[in-house]
């Protein structure tokens, strides 16, 4: 509660400075891994030869980030989710379960790029020239991927655990200890580029023990040998809830390789040849990477603030929030661009000198490629946005619109038509591809946010007819899960007046509200919200958990109070162990049920079947997503029961059992 309070009453800039700050430094020292190397590398006897030769391996490590941050985000999310519910028993199984399938997956990366590493690297834009450098390099980065993946993995962990300042101790660690090696390997003992690819892999190495100790003391679970087999749905809710970072990384894999295709074949067709501008792109992502994660941290930090204030229905504090972010993105990404387009070489030569050609391929494509660099950081600054007031659909579009839907048909059309209209100016393509990318994506992200804000109307809590828990006598609580159509609610109704006891259904999520200070028709709708491929993404929000975990505190405090019929919210999981309650499931036939529904609602036959699907999948998955368990399997129930029979004959039977049951106990 008290830091709900903040979220909802702190200044917003000063709160955006405490959350913001951290991000930026844990994902800006992150990114110091990749750099040092390029650096170093870039400095060294193999000059821009060897930028292009990490450059072809590049895409492999984006790969397996993919996968990593898929596996750590999912973890860490699903950590959440049993932080809030308290569940220790699937928090260990989610740990053991991540980290086994990382160290699996990673096995198998290895294994398949060090049996085929000519033609992944050929297929990555390699030379004649660079490829030796580049199996140099490659073979040593790829063979550490296993310590490299359970790293990533285990830091998302240990920051969903509660512990990040021990989470960015394992990666300042390993950077540090990878800007000490470098040189010593590199120039020192003379082993080139081999030399970097081995100061890489021993810091990972010490980043991925510093956050394996953790794990032999953490806060909110422990593990066991057991917790180490490999649960599938386990494996399947973490690759939901990890999905979308999944693919937003396959993306830049997609976009990185693209790049150096296009790069080797038209480079080939210029005077710059290929090297040159596969080595140029390789240090130009490097460099832009930090401007990204400054961008990304700014995004991250206003997560709670946005999402808990877009739950109170506080808009003018989200779009408060929304506007310092915004500023805060421009400002980042128009010093960036000054610098990009007017003294561009001073970037450029950090990581080594090179020719007059490849300094003049260098200078136009800091300058073009990154003339619209503004518009980039706002179209990512947008994506985490969305995904922070639980719209997974436009985060994804936001995500995924410049590259996929629009710089791969870009550069594939502009670079053709340069070629033939202009033997050798092909390459070209590839940099004006990258800015008009981001004028069509940001034109789109722009209109879709104007109608998102548009939409946006501040809520104020009621104060008439405030719920209130009522008193109870000793007895015995009834709760009841349903499907959509079977007159759960009356049912439950007329139970609860036969037996003269009280009644819950949407006084819960009022309750809630009041307890977590979020809005009453945020919580009461969370449970449809988002489409079903997106369902499980936005359940898994912080703002959602928060609203879960203040349901379920009111849960408990009414059964706290004696007997009572409780209608929907996984009640029969959140009560789970008391002696004291019957879990009820009411079902139907379907022609039953959509008869009912085209009676309360009007609706059409077709209309009232696809409600009733629509609602049974968002409450089967709400309710997987709070307890762990298969919605409607009857051996989470003591009682399930044919409403077809009518409302007041159903209601009788229960009452009657409710009846039986307490007598039995007295």
């Amino acid at each position: 509660m008290e830091q709900n309070k903040q979220l909802g009453e702190e200044k917003i800039s000063r709160l955006l400075l405490k959350f913001s700050v951290p991000c930026i430094m844990g994902l800006v020292i992150s990114a110091l891994y990749n750099i040092v190397d390029q650096i170093f590398i870039g400095n060294s006897d193999l000059g821009f030869i060897g930028n292009a030769a990490t450059g072809v391996s590049f895409p492999v490590i984006c790969i397996a980030n993919a996968f990593a941050w898929c596996i750590g985000d999912g973890a860490a999310s699903f950590l959440s989710i049993c932080a809030g519910r308290k569940d220790t028993e699937n928090a260990h199984k989610c740990v053991g379960t991540g980290i086994t399938s990382a160290f699996c997956v990673s096995i198998l990366l290895s294994a398949v790029c060090l049996i085929f590493p000519e033609p992944l690297l050929n297929l990555f834009g390699a030379s004649d020239q660079t490829l030796a450098p580049a199996l140099s390099y490659f073979r040593i980065i790829v063979a550490f991927f296993p310590v490299y993946l359970m790293f990533n993995v285990m830091n998302s962990m240990i920051r969903a655990d509660g512990s990040p300042g021990y989470a960015m101790i394992g990666i300042v660690s390993g950077a540090v200890l990878n800007v000490i090696l470098d040189p010593i390997f590199i120039f020192v003992l003379g082993w080139s580029i081999r030399g970097a690819a081995i100061a890489t892999g021993i810091s990972q190495t010490l980043s991925f023990l510093i956050c394996a100790a953790y794990f032999f003391h953490p806060k909110t679970f422990r593990l066991t040998k057991k917790s180490f087999l490999v649960d599938f749905r386990m494996l399947k809710n973490l690759i939901k809830l990890g999905g979308s970072t999944f693919i937003t990384q396959i993306s830049i894999v997609v976009m990185n390789v693209l790049s150096n295709i296009t790069l080797f074949h038209y480079g080939q067709l210029s005077v710059y040849g290929s090297d040159i501008p596969i080595s140029v792109f390789s240090i130009q992502t490097k460099v832009y990477t930090i401007i990204n994660n400054i961008i990304v941290g700014i995004a991250l930090g206003g997560q709670p603030i946005l999402g808990y204030n877009y739950g109170a229905r506080r808009m003018d504090r989200v779009k408060e929030a929304y506007r310092i972010m915004l500023t805060a993105t421009i400002s980042v990404t128009a010093a960036a661009t000054l610098i990009f387009e007017l003294c561009p070489q001073i970037l450029i030569r950090i990581f080594g000198n090179g020719s007059a050609l490849y300094m003049d391929f260098a200078v136009k494509s800091f300058r073009i490629y990154l003339s619209l660099s503004i518009l980039t950081g706002f179209i990512k600054m947008s994506a985490v946005f969305f995904q922070s007031i639980g719209k997974p659909v436009q985060s994804m579009i936001s995500s995924i619109l410049k590259g996929i839907i629009c710089l791969v048909p870009f550069t594939l059309l502009l670079c053709r038509v340069l070629e033939q209209n202009q033997p050798g100016t092909g390459i070209f393509g590839v940099l004006i591809a990258g800015p008009l990318a981001d004028l069509v994506s940001g034109i789109a992200v722009g209109v879709m946010t104007v109608f998102f804000f548009r939409s946006l109307k501040n809520q104020k809590p009621s104060e008439e007819n405030e719920p209130v828990i009522q008193p109870s006598r000793p007895g015995i609580i009834l709760t009841i899960s349903r499907q959509h159509g079977t007159c759960g609610k009356q049912i439950g109704a007329l139970t609860a007046k036969q037996l003269s006891v009280p009644f819950y259904s949407k006084e819960m999520t009022a309750l809630a509200a009041r307890e977590s200070g979020l809005a009453d028709e945020f919580i009461s709708e969370m449970d449809e919200n988002a489409p079903d491929l997106f369902r499980q993404l936005y359940l898994s929000t912080t703002v959602v958990q928060e609203a879960v975990t203040a349901q379920e505190k009111i849960i408990r405090r009414i059964a706290d109070e004696g007997a009572c019929v409780i209608v929907g919210r996984a009640a029969d999981y959140v009560l789970r162990g008391r002696p004291d309650v019957i879990r009820v499931f009411l079902y139907a036939p379907e022609e039953k049920r959509i008869a009912n529904i085209m009676e309360m609602y009007h609706d059409t036959e077709e209309a009232a079947r696809a409600q009733m699907n629509r609602s049974d999948r968002a409450r089967a998955a709400y309710y997987q997503n709070i307890s762990g368990r298969k919605w409607a399997d009857v051996n989470n129930y003591d009682l399930c029961v044919d409403a077809s029979a009518g409302k007041e004959a159903v209601a009788g039977l229960l009452a009657d059992y409710v009846r039986r049951r307490e007598s039995q106990k007295d």
